[in-house]
């Protein structure tokens, strides 16, 4: 059997001869490379099409590739299981107890037979529990269940968040967005909306839009707030009322509401959140199988996540670098509703982008249908590689041949319908035609053996089982809870009694520290006007407004100190010139240290964030004395460079194996991603050099080697006919010596030297043909070890340092004073509401 464990490509199978019904010796092997043109599979039930894309997808983890799977069955919940083992042990929680029954077996019995069969199974494709442990070290694996708290419950909360700058700046991308959001969104409640004609979809869609050009996130209870009280009086050139009255709107909220107060959405609200960096890769920079099980959800629910999932991925996807190799894998169990050639669902454009841009960003799609009929044949036309199986109808041969041919013809190449449809007719179980746009021609395979358990879909309750031990590590998002909120601080508002009594102590940890900033004890403020209103300050003494966001309560400002300042880290032996931004938070009090630096901490809001003006009318806690007077602000300008100079250092990890080096503010996990993907990339590249390399001489050993067969085939053909001739000759010769003739004639006589020098020739033939044998067999080992060469140069690529597993190296750059430049050292007035149990919430 020939070597398949070569870099950068997928073992899926070996080559299959139609004819005689047999598997042959040559492994498919899959440069995966080549999926970044994107990937179909169809094929009816039981044609092997689960069990080629799982063993697709667990080539791709074994590369070090990460995978999005989208899984609406529950058969992706199978790569969970490998046993390297492969112990009946191992299988037994996992088999199904209904086949051991049907064939008399007890449960033990039947999972040692699925041992048996698994380790029977693999060895005859050259697999072992060794190849299963190897992928199960390359990736981690983690089943997510939105809305459910079988698997790792997924938070829809960032879904509403401000997309990344590169969607912002794209008005199509982000007029897309906005669209799949909201049509999945009003789904979810039963609206169907058309985004031309629907006033919820206009209404909602204007809203978002307004709210993230803004620049501030949204969640549900906004949404709706904002549905039932919109930042806008207009929607195009109508008035909002006569467009969409308020007791219409109400409706919406309404349904909405309902939806968000029902029991089981609340698990839609917690979880991890959907951010497509963080589910790629673990925290540790490891690449990750993220099974979206989708499996209990109803189908308006379904279409929702999916679409969210899909927008998130573009969105995630425009803010990473162009590359040729593949970074990360987007797979899809069963298509059939997601991508119809006709309608259009909220999951449907998404897909589409997808397909025409994700190449350039080094990211494969694979979409997998037993329907073929209900595919959008004219989205998949750039498709790169088509898998096609066993198909059940002769309506279902035709749309596939109608898709195939439109995928071949648009890549420029010629195509034999009559030949794929007999060569598709004649496919059996586990038999897949391959269509290949990067390979000169198409190629029939049987899918190998795939590690994983293909015992079928997973319940809910097993899939808890396997994720219950994930849980306690992984990082889970605290569910969404009511505004965060705090007592207010003693006195902290002008015309407070000093000896009022402290409200209870008790708050959320996890609430900002800012919220605390500011607190000061109750005393006249030189210069202040009536209880509760706005200090007058000299001229000289700058002030700045946090701006007041939405609505709550008494609106109380609470003064802090703010300090920014940019710092320039310079080290010429690493090359390394770089400046990063700080900016902290003090409060400010009438103590002998009015100011200590040491318990700044970073605030929620960014410079571009203040204004200087208040947004709306509030009271003022008391400003202490202090913070009244000039000459503090120079005074704590210089503490504030000093304190800077003393605490700010620049960390950036260094990579031993390829000196590579951080960018500042990039965590380890990012610099290891990053630099998997700079390999990845150089392997790839390296790969194509070694190949180009030997290309020239393989391709004259390859002619050579042509040739000698030619012409051993002459020397076989020519020393048959000298024997021929010689046993013609011989026998001619003996059969006139029996004829009768008594004596020897001289013809007689010359006739037998004449096939006595045939024979002679006819050795001298066959020695001839074995110098050809030899030629053949000198030549094919010349090129086996060409070969050879080859596979160990580029196998030589693997064996440089993995930057997902070394250890790295810190490197710590300390500024100098005068490259430390104060942007900001200056009073800021932060707002918050006060209720009536004097509990304050960020009003910002």
């Amino acid at each position: 059997m020939q070597d398949f464990e070569k870099l950068g490509v997928f073992y899926l199978g070996r080559e299959y001869d139609l004819a005689r019904k047999a598997a042959e010796d040559s492994p498919i092997l899959y440069d995966s490379k080549d999926l970044v043109t994107h990937a179909v599979c169809v094929g009816m039930t039981g044609s092997g099409k689960t069990g080629l894309c799982i063993s697709l997808i667990e080539e791709a983890a074994i590369d070090g590739i990460p995978s999005i799977l989208i899984d609406p069955k529950g058969d992706l919940s199978n790569l969970f299981l490998t046993f390297p083992q492969l112990r009946g042990e191992d299988f037994l929680p996992w088999i199904n107890a209904e086949d051991a029954a049907k064939k008399g077996l007890s449960p033990e019995d039947y999972a040692n037979q699925q041992a048996a069969t698994w380790k029977k199974g693999l060895g005859d494709w050259g697999e072992d529990g060794g190849r299963i442990q190897r992928l199960r070290d390359a990736a981690e694996f983690a089943i997510y269940t939105p809305g459910s708290n079988a698997g790792m419950p997924v938070s829809i909360l960032k879904s509403f968040a401000v997309p990344p700058f590169e969607i912002l700046d794209d008005g199509e991308m982000l007029q897309e967005r906005i669209n799949t959001t909201v049509t999945s969104l009003l789904g979810m409640v039963g609206i169907s909306a058309d985004p031309l004609t629907s006033r919820e979809h206009i209404l909602v869609s204007t809203i978002i839009a307004r709210t993230w050009l803004d620049g501030h996130d949204l969640d549900l209870a906004s949404l709706i707030q904002a549905i039932q009280t919109p930042p806008m009086t207009r929607i195009g050139v109508l008035d909002l009322e006569a467009f969409y009255p308020a007791r219409d709107r109400f409706n919406l909220v309404l349904a909405l509401n309902n939806l968000v107060a029902s029991p089981g959405f609340a698990t839609w609200m917690e979880g991890v959140p959907l951010d497509i960096g963080q589910i790629l890769y673990t925290p540790k920079g490891k690449p990750r199988v993220a099974i979206f099980s989708i499996a209990h959800l109803g189908d308006a629910e379904r279409m929702f996540f999916v679409s969210l999932l899909l927008n998130q991925f573009l969105g995630w996807m425009r803010t990473q670098s162009g590359t040729t190799s593949l970074r990360a894998l987007v797979y899809m169990d069963e298509i059939f509703g997601y991508f119809p050639p006709v309608a259009n669902p909220p999951s449907k454009l998404p897909l589409l982008t997808l397909l025409k841009q994700a190449r350039a960003f080094g990211v494969g799609i694979v979409l997998a249908t037993q329907n073929p009929v209900d595919l959008d044949y004219k989205g998949l036309s750039n498709t790169g590689t088509w898998f096609i199986g066993r198909l059940q109808t002769e309506r279902d041969k035709a749309r596939v041949m109608d898709g195939l041919e439109g995928a071949v013809t648009a890549a420029g190449a010629s195509f034999d319908r009559s030949r794929m449809e007999q060569i598709i007719s004649g496919l059996g179980n586990r038999v897949f035609l391959m269509n290949n746009t990067h390979e000169d021609e198409p190629v029939v395979f049987t899918t190998r053996w795939a590690m994983s358990y293909l015992r079928g879909p997973l319940t809910r309750s097993q899939i808890k089982i396997l994720m219950d031990p994930y849980k306690a590590r992984l990082p889970i998002a605290a569910p969404a809870a009511a505004t965060r909120t705090r007592p207010a601080p003693a006195a902290a508002v002008t015309g407070a009694p000093d000896d009022a009594a402290p409200p209870s102590t008790s708050f959320d940890e996890d609430a900002p520290a800012a919220v605390v900033l500011g607190k000061a004890p109750a005393r006249a403020t030189p210069g202040a006007q009536a209880a509760g209103l706005q200090p007058t300050l000299p001229p000289d003494v700058s002030q700045f407004f946090i701006p007041v966001r939405g609505s709550g309560g008494m609106l109380v400002y609470q003064p802090v100190l703010v300090g920014a300042a940019k710092i320039r880290y310079a080290d010429a032996r690493s090359k390394i010139d770089t400046a990063d931004s700080t900016i902290v938070v003090t409060a400010i009090s009438d103590a002998a240290v009015p100011v200590n630096w040491d318990e700044s901490v970073a605030p929620e809001w960014s410079l571009k964030d203040v204004e200087k003006k208040p947004s709306k009318p509030g009271q003022f806690a008391d400003l202490p004395v202090a913070a009244g007077r000039a000459k503090s602000y120079v005074s704590w300008s210089r503490d504030f460079v000093d304190w800077v100079y003393s605490t700010r250092r620049l960390e950036l990890f260094r990579s031993p194996g390829t000196g590579a080096i951080s960018n500042p503010g990039e965590s380890e996990r990012d610099f290891r991603v990053r630099l998997s993907q700079v390999v990845h990339e150089q392997r790839d590249e390296a790969t194509d050099t070694l190949r180009r390399k030997y290309a020239p001489k393989r391709a004259a050993l390859v002619e050579k080697l042509r040739r000698a067969q030619q012409a051993e085939d002459r020397e076989q053909n020519q020393a048959s006919q000298a024997k021929m001739q010689t046993a013609i000759s011989v026998g001619a010769t003996i059969l006139g010596a029996f004829l009768g003739r008594k004596t020897v004639s001289s013809s007689t006589v010359g006739k037998a030297t004449t096939a006595a020098r045939g024979v002679g020739r006819a050795m001298q033939q066959g020695d001839d043909v074995t110098r050809a044998q030899e030629n053949v067999r000198v030549l094919q080992q010349q090129l086996e070890d060409l070969d050879a060469e080859l596979e160990s140069d580029i196998k030589a690529l693997a064996a440089r340092n993995d930057p997902a597993i070394e250890d790295m190296d810190t490197l710590v750059l300390k500024p100098k004073k005068s490259d430390i430049a104060v942007q900001l050292v200056s009073l800021v007035w932060t707002p918050y509401w006060q209720n009536a149990n004097g509990m304050l919430t960020p009003a910002w």
